[in-house]
Parts: C-alpha cells; structure tokens; sequence
C-alpha cells in the first residue's frame, strides 16, 4: 500500500537519498518542473540559476509571500544607522522579466511527496517534478520560557528583517537615559546573518551616541561565540564599560522573561529592562516539518547535491538544511544554491554535474570601519560538507586593514544580491 505523506508530521524517514542520475528524468508533461519555496540566499540564487543555465529547457517557479525581501545580512547595520532599510529590500521583478522565473507570492502551506504537489494558502496547488527548499527558519515552541512569537512586539527577535529591525531600532532609539537593553542570546546552532553580537555592537554604537550612560545585558546560553576574542577586544576599544556578557558558566543559559512587565531573569536574580530582544533556539522553517523531511528540528541533506536524506526528489538550502560545517548563513545559503541548481539540471536534463565546492565568509561590523571577518571553503564527502581551509581576522589588527575589511563586506553585499536577484 502506498503511504500518502501530505503534510506529513512525523514518522520514519523514507530512505537516503542517492546522487542524482547523470542522465535526464523522463518526463510525462513537457517541460520538467522546478518549484522552490522561499526567496532569500538560497532560493532566489536557485531559481535564477536553474532558469539562467537551462536556457528554456525548464519551467521554473518561486513561491515567496513577500513582494520585497529584506536581507538578514546587513540588516543589524541598519539598526545601527549605517544603512537605510530601502538599501536591504530587493525585488523580485527581474527574476521573472529577465530570466523567465514565474514568481508567486503566495505562502506554501503543504507538500504531497507522493503526488509531487505544493499546497498554496490561496487554494492553488503546484506540481513538480524536483522541489527546493529553503525556508530559513523558524523559532523552536518554548525555548525561552515566557516568550513566543506573540510577544514579538513587546520583546522583538528581528530575526526574519524588515518590519521586525525596524521595531527593534526604535525601541532602541527611544530608550531612557541610563536605560538597560537585554539580549537572550541563542544556542547552536543558529541563523547568522544576523549576527547577534553584531547586533549587540551595533546596539552599543547607537547608544554611545545618544545614550551614552545605557547598559547592555547579553545572557548567553554559550560558553564562547564565534569571533568571540574579536568582539571581546572591540566592545573594550569602544564601548568600554557598557556590555556585560553573562556566559553559561554564569547563568546565561538559566533565563526566563516577563514581556509585560519587562523584566529578564538570568539565574534567579530578576532586572528590569527596557529593551530585551529575544532570540530563541531555531529550527527548518515549517514547511520542511510539514514535508515529513525533518529530524526533528532539521534537514539532514546529501552534501554532493543538497537533496534530503529522506527525499531524494527535494533539496534543502540555507539555514534549513543540516549539512556539516557550514555556518547557517546568507553566503552560504548562495553557496549552496549553486550546487543544487546543478545537481537539478544535471537530473532533468543530463547537463554535466561537475564536484561540489562551497564558500563562505561572514563579516561583521563593530564600529565605524572596524570590520572583521571569518571564512572558509569546504568540499562535500558522502557523511557531510566538510571545511578544507579557513581564516579569521586577528585581534590587534590595525585601523586601515580593518577598514579594508568593512570596505570588502560593502562590495561583496552588491554581488551577492546581483547573484541572488539580477
């Protein structure tokens, strides 16, 4: 009896996925047809390239319920007034007049692997013969305890950008003189762009600005973050006397938040503050747990091709996808996205699928032209996505190379959103 997995829940994966054939997937209805869900680092640079390089030969669609896509990356400098929000909103109008992408602004609200269908909240639904995926994220129920997603006004995340930065940077900006901004910073793995000590920098630059007597308060599930001696060495330079990290080793993990009485509770002692920006643990957005695809919080994916252990008929990106070693990040969703659009055409029309390689680069800005950075590239073996080499900036760097650094981040925000959007 054939199982019918329409917005399937749980249960058994339905067996690994295998490299996809080298030669074309027949095809019963014309053209072969590709639906990516979600337009962000993964799935525009997926749709675009998928269109692009098979010059016709596949019908291509994006489903995405926003008109303007905010991204992440960059979006913590426009808490810190060094970019405008009309600066991170592109649209997605030449994917679809340059490159022939029939995009759809619609939510996606169910996959039927059987019968190879997205539901549409709209009532529509979409068949296709290779789906991609790359939702981002969403938050995991009761991370924090006394938050959800309906206290995001009082207590905003601003981890999806747009609307939610803009709430953030106004509570910051209107904060009291001596007021007290608290972070609930995430565990790993988590999203990133945007990064929260960015943000926690970015924060403290406003507030060295028109507030200069704030604190901030960061409670931190971790013992150590990424860049961490980096930041570490810039809060002092600039900010000296205004951030206090509370690691695990001192509570940080141990945190419960009141939104109507806005107060935070790190290990029993109770403060009240007057900005807190909550950042739950993450999870693949929804869409991936309706798809039956998840291990519970993620998608364990083939790292030669992105498609899901569990169907070999989808490919995960981005954030979504639990891959090995790479940063859940803006570079890498792009990264990523280029392989699959590969794997894909190399399926449904027999092009050459050559060895998969990937990137990445995360860069962060501390103060005005104090940039920093991190990176690495990374080959796909049969377990995971593997890092082959790395680099990070050093503590002690001096002031030309660091503006060199936030100069080279600047450049590379105009490529990837060209690479992402035309």
């Amino acid at each position: 009896m054939k199982l019918n997995r329409r917005l399937f829940m749980g249960g058994a994966a339905a067996g690994a996925a295998t490299l996809a054939a080298p030669m074309a997937q027949a095809s019963t209805h014309g053209k072969p047809r590709v639906v990516v869900i979600g337009g962000g680092a993964g799935g525009a640079t997926a749709a675009r390239y998928i269109a692009k390089d098979s010059k016709g030969e596949i019908d291509v669609t994006l489903i995405e319920p926003s008109r303007s896509y905010y991204t992440c990356f960059f979006s913590n400098l426009y808490i810190g007034g060094f970019r405008d929000l009309t600066s991170i909103a592109h649209s997605y109008g030449k994917l679809a007049a340059d490159f022939g992408v029939n995009v759809v602004h619609d939510w996606a609200v169910g996959i039927d692997r059987d019968a190879r269908t997205v539901s549409l909240a709209g009532g529509g639904t979409m068949p296709y013969d290779r789906l991609i995926l790359s939702p981002g994220i969403d938050f995991v129920d009761g991370a924090v305890e006394g938050w959800d997603v309906s206290h995001q006004n009082a207590m905003p995340h601003a981890y999806k950008a747009g609307s939610q930065s803009e709430l953030l940077k106004a509570q910051i900006e209107a904060m009291p003189e001596g007021g007290i901004f608290a972070m609930i910073a995430p565990p790993n793995p988590f999203r990133c762009p945007p990064g929260p000590y960015e943000r926690i920098s970015m924060v403290a630059h406003v507030l060295k600005a028109r507030n200069p007597t704030a604190k901030i308060i960061v409670a931190d599930p971790k013992d150590k973050f990424s860049k961490m001696a980096l930041f570490q060495e810039g809060w002092a330079d600039h900010y000296p006397g205004m951030i206090d990290w509370i690691g695990s080793d001192f509570g940080g993990g141990n945190v419960s938040v009141n939104p109507d009485a806005m107060t935070v509770t790190i290990d029993g002692e109770e403060t009240k503050v007057d900005v807190c920006n909550v950042i739950p643990a993450m999870k693949a957005g929804r869409i991936c747990e309706l798809a039956g695809i998840t291990d519970g919080n993620w998608v364990p994916v083939n790292p030669h091709t992105m498609q899901a252990r569990a169907d070999e008929n989808i490919h995960v990106l981005g954030d979504a996808s639990q891959q090995g070693d790479m940063p859940k990040s803006g570079f890498a969703a792009n990264s990523q996205a280029k392989v699959a659009a590969m794997a894909v055409r190399a399926a449904l029309t027999g092009s050459k699928q050559f060895p998969a390689k990937f990137t990445n680069t995360c860069w962060s800005l501390i103060d005005t032209d104090d940039g920093v950075k991190v990176g690495a590239s990374y080959e796909a073996t049969d377990e995971k996505i593997a890092k082959v080499d790395g680099f990070i900036s050093q503590t002690g760097e001096d002031a030309t190379l660091r503006k060199a650094t936030y100069e080279e981040s600047i450049g590379w925000y105009a490529g990837i959103t060209a690479d992402m959007f035309g």
